[in-house]
C-alpha cells in the first residue's frame, strides 16, 4: 500500500490516500516513438520516492510528496527520430489523461528550475539516462483512484531522446506496457505560422474560410491548425487563444457571438487531435478589429478570419 506525507501534499491539495485500500488503477499504457529502446528497469519491492510536486525555489529547493510502496524505475532511449522532447512527451500526456490520470505539476528546463531542478530530483545514472540542462520536460501525476502516483523526465543527449518513467504503487499492479505514439506530422508552412506566432505574437490562419454568417470549418484537414497543433504539442508550456473576426455585416451583438463560435470551432480542431484543453481558449471581438474596408466584397471576406494569439511565453 502507498502512503503520503500529506503535510507537503496538501500544500497543492493533492489527496492520494483518499481511495488506498480500493484496487489499483488498470495497467499503464506508455505511448512511445516507434524505436524506443529499454535502458534500464528496476524495481524496488518496498522502498520510497521523494515525487517532485513543483519548481524549484532558493527558499525551498524542489517540494516532494514523500511516497512508499513498489518503486519501479524504467527509462527509454529513442536514436536519431529527428523529434523534440516536447514531441515525445506530448503522446504520452494524451495517453496519460486517457487512462485518467490526474497530471498536477508540469514543467520545462527553465520554468522547472534549470541545474537545481535536476540536481534536486531523483534521475537515473548515464548511460541510461541523460539530461541536457537546456532542454528537458518534466511531470507528475496520480491515478484516478489515488493507488499510484508516477514521474516522467524527457531529455536528450545529441540527436537521442531520452524518457525516465519513475511509478510508485501498491506491489502486484498490472506491468507496464509500450505501445506506438501518433506520429506528429508538421505540416510543410509550420515554420512560417510559428515563426509570425513567435515573432509578431499573433498570427492570422489565412486558410480558415469563413462564408458570410458561417462558423463552419468544413471537412478534412486544415494545415494552418495542424501547425498549431505541432507548435502546441512540441511547447506544452505554451499557450495561445484564437479570436474570432466578422464583417460587418449585421448587429455587433451576433457578430461577437459569431466570431466566438469561429474561435470555438478552431479550438475544438486542435483538442481534438491532441492539443490539452488548458492550453488553448477562444473569444471573438465581432467586427471591431477590421483588418481593411468593410465596403468591398474582398474586404468584408478578408475580415472574416480568426487569429492565434500567443499568450504565455513560458
Amino acid at each position: 500500500m502507498m502512503s503520503i506525507t500529506r503535510s507537503r501534499a496538501k500544500v497543492l491539495g493533492l489527496c492520494f490516500g483518499a481511495s488506498l485500500f480500493g484496487p489499483p488503477a488498470s495497467a499503464l499504457d506508455l505511448a512511445l516513438p516507434i524505436g524506443a529502446r529499454e535502458t534500464v528497469s528496476r524495481i524496488t519491492p518496498s522502498g520510497s520516492y521523494d515525487l517532485p510536486i513543483g519548481a524549484w525555489t532558493e527558499a525551498n529547493g524542489v517540494p516532494v510528496a514523500a511516497l512508499e510502496g513498489e518503486v519501479r524505475r524504467t527509462a527509454w532511449r529513442i536514436s536519431g527520430a529527428g523529434i523534440t522532447t516536447g514531441q515525445v512527451l506530448g503522446p504520452i500526456r494524451e495517453q496519460l489523461m486517457a487512462d485518467r490520470y490526474d497530471i498536477f505539476f508540469e514543467c520545462t528546463a527553465r520554468s522547472c528550475g534549470g541545474f537545481d531542478f535536476r540536481f534536486g530530483i531523483d534521475v537515473l545514472r548515464a548511460p541510461n539516462m541523460y539530461v541536457d540542462l537546456s532542454d528537458y520536460r518534466f511531470l507528475s501525476a496520480k491515478s484516478a483512484d489515488a493507488t499510484q502516483a508516477l514521474s516522467l523526465l524527457v531529455s536528450r543527449d545529441g540527436a537521442s531522446v531520452f524518457v525516465q518513467l519513475i511509478e510508485v504503487g501498491p506491489p502486484g499492479r498490472p506491468a507496464l506496457s509500450v505501445s506506438a505514439a501518433r506520429s506528429v506530422a508538421i505540416p510543410e508552412d509550420a515554420g512560417d505560422v510559428v515563426a509570425q506566432l513567435e515573432s509578431a505574437g499573433h498570427v492570422v490562419l489565412a486558410d480558415l474560410d469563413f462564408a458570410s454568417g458561417s462558423a463552419s470549418l468544413g471537412d478534412g484537414s486544415v494545415q494552418s491548425l495542424d501547425a498549431v497543433v505541432a507548435y502546441l504539442t512540441a511547447n506544452p508550456t505554451r499557450q495561445i487563444t484564437f479570436v474570432g473576426h466578422t464583417d460587418a455585416t449585421g448587429s455587433l451583438e451576433a457578430n461577437v457571438a459569431l466570431s466566438r463560435r469561429r474561435a470555438e470551432a478552431a479550438r475544438s480542431y486542435v483538442i481534438a487531435r491532441g492539443v490539452p484543453a488548458s492550453q488553448v481558449a477562444a473569444d471573438g471581438v465581432g467586427f471591431l478589429s477590421p483588418r481593411t474596408t468593410n465596403l468591398t466584397e474582398a474586404g468584408r471576406e478578408a475580415n472574416r478570419r480568426v487569429e492565434a494569439v500567443l499568450i504565455s511565453v513560458q
